[in-house]
């Protein structure tokens, strides 16, 4: 990913140097020409393009301050309600997620959206325990948990 980005830049360098135009937008059209002609020549990589990376960290951004405004009016009405008829629950989440940045990052996502809290990670770096506000269902809190946030760090992550 990291060769397909720096061609990117050195194919708009060397566009700015064959039309004389050292621009900013020269540039951005370099930058242009450059990533439309490494899409072209996309089968000679053995990786995927850095854009579909790109494009997959936007849509966890964009899910994560989803989940963020549902659940702040989740907690919001839990706040507001006269008689708080709240369950509280730790359950286990065991996860598919191999390196420390991930399982940093996935519990850092869950502790960021209100109502949920990581409260410990196992030895083996396989199972969190998570601390939920108001607990309904386990395996819907899991399924909720693998096919939001956990399935977009894996889109973001896995080559």
């Amino acid at each position: 990913m990291a060769l397909q980005i720096l061609l990117n830049f050195f194919l708009a360098l060397v566009w700015m140097f064959m039309t004389v135009s050292f621009t900013p937008a020269g540039f951005a059209i370099g930058f242009l020409v450059g990533l439309g002609i490494i899409i072209m020549m996309r089968r000679f990589f053995s990786y995927r393009l850095y854009t579909s990376r790109i494009w997959a960290v936007c849509a966890l951004l964009l899910l994560f301050l989803k989940e963020l405004a549902l659940s702040s009016i989740q907690v919001l009405r839990i706040v507001i309600k006269p008689k708080m008829d709240i369950k509280p629950a730790i359950f286990e989440l065991e996860t598919d997620l191999k390196y420390d940045w991930e399982i940093t990052l996935l519990s850092a996502l869950i502790t960021l959206t209100p109502g949920t809290l990581v409260v410990g990670i196992s030895d083996d770096q396989k199972k969190l325990y998570i601390h939920a506000l108001d607990f309904k269902d386990i395996d819907e809190a899991v399924d909720s948990i693998k096919n939001t946030f956990e399935r977009a760090i894996l889109e973001v992550s896995r080559p």
